[in-house]
């Protein structure tokens, strides 16, 4: 398989930093979106590549540049659990709106997004239940979007060292950020998960085994 050239918004967040890791450890070349050019040496040092761009802000011809030439991007990005509300809309959904337009002026078809279980554009409620609705949102654009999505949505996350095997058909559990990563890369590597939703938790299964069962189901 040629190398890949990934771009990953969330550039500094904890899976994206590891899925940039793998990436980069095989020979593919990967960018990270960042807000804060204080984390780029973070990113330097695990051999992705620093684009400062804040995807909230910014307009849409530079969030364009920032991914131009790649062939697949990363919706990683997220507010964060101490964010409220409004944030939880202008970073976790519309953040990903802009990832799409951004692909779609640079004819990147492959797109993909983390996601979480139990994400529903129609939860009502604040906190949590908001959190979900700008999922839920995000994940209805991605779909709507044309491209050749897959979302990926992860149960609990936790930084136990990963353990290189997973389940898909529920969200009830946890599952290390090593191990989201790592679907991550099959998924990449696996254009037939294209128009696939699946959940994601620990399980007994080799991750590139599941994703392989994603794509044919």
């Amino acid at each position: 398989m040629a190398p890949l050239n990934v771009a990953i918004a969330g550039g500094h967040g904890q899976i994206a930093l590891r899925l940039g890791k793998l990436l980069a450890a095989r020979g593919d070349s990967v960018r990270g979106l960042i807000r804060n050019p204080d984390h780029a040496d973070d990113l330097r040092a695990a051999g992705i590549e620093p684009v400062v761009v804040d995807l909230e802000q910014a307009e849409p011809q530079a969030v364009a540049a920032a991914v131009l030439g790649a062939d697949a991007v990363v919706f990683a990005a997220g507010a964060g659990p101490g964010s409220g509300e409004a944030r939880k809309q202008t970073m976790d959904r519309d953040g990903a709106v802009r990832l799409i337009e951004a692909a779609k002026a640079n004819a990147i078809e492959r797109y993909v997004i983390v996601s979480s279980r139990g994400a529903d554009a129609n939860a009502e409620g604040d906190g949590f239940a908001a959190y979900l609705r700008a999922k839920g949102e995000a994940d209805e654009a991605v779909r709507a979007s044309g491209l050749a999505w897959t979302i990926v949505r992860p149960g609990a996350l936790v930084n136990e060292p990963g353990t290189g095997r997973v389940r898909t058909d529920t969200g009830d559990g946890e599952i290390p950020r090593d191990d989201v990563a790592a679907t991550l890369v099959a998924v990449l590597d696996t254009p037939a998960t294209a128009g696939r939703t699946f959940l994601l938790v620990g399980g007994e299964t080799p991750v590139a085994e599941a994703v392989a069962q994603v794509a044919a189901s």
